[in-house]
């Protein structure tokens, strides 16, 4: 009989454990009342692009241009520029393409992107805009290197 009477207590016991954790999981919502007084607060949402203003574009001059190496499993000179911005920013841009004819004074156009390999790299000159020459000899993907079709 005290068999019985322990199983039966270990079952009671069991089941208010299991309404206990859905009890309390009920107990941190808001009532209706409290978001009436006080409403829910929005996520902000960081830039990844903070130097560009809203703007899909910004222009500036380089205040210097030069050669980086990315991070850990991947080795290379990364051409890179400092440049300083009509909004009095000052960012680093990565040159894609092979080759480029930038220097110190030169005016360029930036867009948004970052370089995943390289820290603190979080904007790419556009190609083929202001002082910054498209690739040459580039065939495909053009558009994003500014080049010009090929004369047949």
């Amino acid at each position: 009989m005290l068999a019985f009477i322990a199983r039966e207590n270990e079952r009671a016991i069991n089941f208010i454990n299991k309404y206990l954790v859905i009890y309390w999981s009920n107990v941190f919502m808001s009532t209706v009342n409290q978001l009436v007084r006080k409403p829910r607060k929005k996520k902000v949402t960081k830039s990844g692009v903070p130097a560009l203003d809203s703007c899909p574009q910004k222009r500036g001059v380089c205040t210097r241009v030069y050669t980086t190496t990315p991070k850990k499993p991947n080795s290379a000179l990364r051409k890179v520029a400092r440049v300083r911005l009509t909004n009095a920013a000052e960012v680093t841009t990565y040159i894609g393409g092979e080759g480029h004819n930038l220097q110190e004074h030169s005016v360029i156009l930036i867009r948004g992107g970052r370089v995943k390999d390289l820290p603190g790299v979080r904007y790419h000159t556009v190609r083929g805009a202001l002082d910054t020459v498209g690739v040459d000899g580039r065939m495909q993907g053009r558009s994003k290197y500014g080049t010009k079709k090929p004369k047949k």
